[in-house]
């Protein structure tokens, strides 16, 4: 079967990924937040004190890339780093108050982005897609291999 962007999986996920992305970013960059910075914060609203190798095994993104936005995200006053009192070399990411304020309205405008990409969706249609988009996630977080069938 020759490849096809109208029926690959692969390529649909992404096209929608960035036309999420996009609309996400007009929404939440008037908070002084952009969509590179969005996961991290959303970690952190979950769970504040991570450290940073949690959060480049919790968001999946480089070692290098993670150290150069906690940079620009301390500059910009969402995060502040401490050392750890116990091992001097790892470090901690915790919110500042003008991150943890940003909670609320980052979120909302988060959840409106999800309910109008899924706007043409039923209820159950709805509750289907995002258990779907999960299920495949975990399957390539735990490394399952895709059997190729000819």
């Amino acid at each position: 079967m020759p490849f096809s962007r109208h029926t690959s999986p692969g390529y649909l996920i992404n096209h929608l990924a960035r036309l999420f992305v996009s609309a996400l970013q007009k929404e939440i960059k008037p908070l002084g937040l952009s969509t590179g910075v969005f996961p991290i914060m959303v970690h952190l609203w979950e769970r504040d004190g991570l450290s940073q190798k949690e959060l480049v095994e919790q968001v999946g993104i480089e070692q290098a890339t993670m150290a150069n936005t906690l940079m620009r995200m301390e500059r910009d006053g969402l995060v502040m780093r401490r050392r750890d009192s116990s091992d001097g070399r790892m470090q901690h990411i915790w919110l500042t108050v003008h991150g943890r304020n940003l909670r609320e309205p980052a979120l909302t405008k988060a959840m409106q982005q999800n309910a109008s990409v899924l706007v043409g969706l039923s209820q159950q249609e709805q509750r289907q897609i995002v258990f779907l988009m999960s299920k495949a996630i975990r399957s390539i977080e735990s490394g399952c291999e895709i059997e190729h069938r000819v």
